[in-house]
């Protein structure tokens, strides 16, 4: 064994102390980050998040981990929201209408027959409007992430088929538990049933409620479609979903890692993007050979028309006023 002198010592010492520090550092922050769904294990968002969590783990040297929990293991959305805005949760995925309960931009994109079409909407969401609206989310305890695709919305039961807004006259429809979708029901003639994601399937086969409304994977990878066989094409909004991060979940990142984060999150609503095309054809599909009635050709105008009290209370806040206006702007 050679004898080491005191300079020696000492150098070695200061290496062996530096290594220790810089082993330390890389450890500092290092997590497992909690993230809510409602939707099953092979949706479309799932999946989504399960890649950006794979994206993350590459990128950040494994340090940073993404644990998703889907079929509302962590709750219904309206609590795993709750949940996130105080921290309890790190990551979650939920529809705008939801979580326009704390964040007041996002009833404006849940806003009934306000985008002209899918292009139109991914404008909009893909560039300045998109982002602001993102970057809005923090004073309410979430910071915004990205948008994922969520379809179209329409009405389905399983009483008639809805062929003019006549035809919803007392049908009890279910709703979110929002007060934008009650409302706009309510202004279709029909009752709103607010319930909670989970309870809707019982809800149509106990005929507690008479049908609902949503987009084609949510009727059929929930069974929907089994108990409510007349599904009519208003596609009366077409909110999109958001994924957003706690706050508190934020702020623990370094800004290196923040970035990590927020690019591996609009990668991953690309990747969902074109998960959900497959998933929107093969539900269609399904459902068609189900037997279910499709009626596609109506008369849009009166339902328009139905929302002029929805967008003229709307207009009263001039925040929300300004922001359909340059939605609807975008070409």
């Amino acid at each position: 064994m050679p004898v080491l002198n005191r300079a020696e010592l000492s150098r070695t010492g200061v290496i062996f102390v530096a290594l220790l520090l810089a082993v330390c550092m890389t450890g500092t922050g290092a997590r497992e980050f909690r993230a809510a769904d409602t939707q099953t294990e092979d949706y479309p968002t799932v999946q989504a998040l399960r890649y950006m969590g794979a994206l993350i783990a590459e990128r950040s040297g494994g340090r940073h981990e993404i644990k998703v929990f889907h079929s509302r293991q962590l709750g219904e959305e309206k609590e795993t929201i709750e949940q996130t805005r105080v921290g309890a949760i790190d990551l979650n995925r939920t529809n705008v209408a939801l979580i326009g309960n704390f964040v007041p931009a996002m009833n404006v994109l849940a806003m009934p027959f306000l985008f002209r079409s899918f292009e139109h909407m991914q404008k909009v969401l893909d560039g300045p409007v998109g982002s602001e609206i993102l970057d809005s989310f923090e004073p309410y305890g979430f910071v915004g992430l990205a948008f994922y695709d969520s379809g179209a919305r329409s009405i389905y039961n399983g009483v008639r088929p809805v062929k003019s807004i006549a035809d919803l006259k007392g049908l009890r429809i279910r709703v979110q538990q929002s007060e934008l979708m009650s409302q706009m029901i309510r202004s279709l003639g029909a009752e709103p049933v607010e319930m909670p994601y989970g309870q809707v399937l019982t809800g149509l086969a106990n005929h507690l409620v008479d049908g609902a409304e949503n987009n084609w994977p949510s009727f059929v990878t929930t069974d929907h479609f089994k108990h409510a066989g007349h599904y009519t094409l208003t596609e009366h909004t077409m909110s999109p979903e958001v994924l957003v991060i706690s706050l508190k979940a934020w702020r623990s990142l370094s800004p290196d890692d923040q970035t990590i984060f927020r690019e591996a999150a609009q990668r991953s609503s690309r990747f969902m993007r074109e998960k959900w095309r497959d998933l929107e054809e093969q539900s269609q599909r399904k459902a068609e050979e189900a037997g279910v009635t499709i009626v596609r050709d109506i008369d849009r105008k009166p339902f328009e028309d139905a929302m002029v009290p929805i967008y003229a209370k709307a207009a009263r806040d001039p925040a929300a006023a300004a922001l359909i206006e340059r939605i609807r702007k975008v070409e």
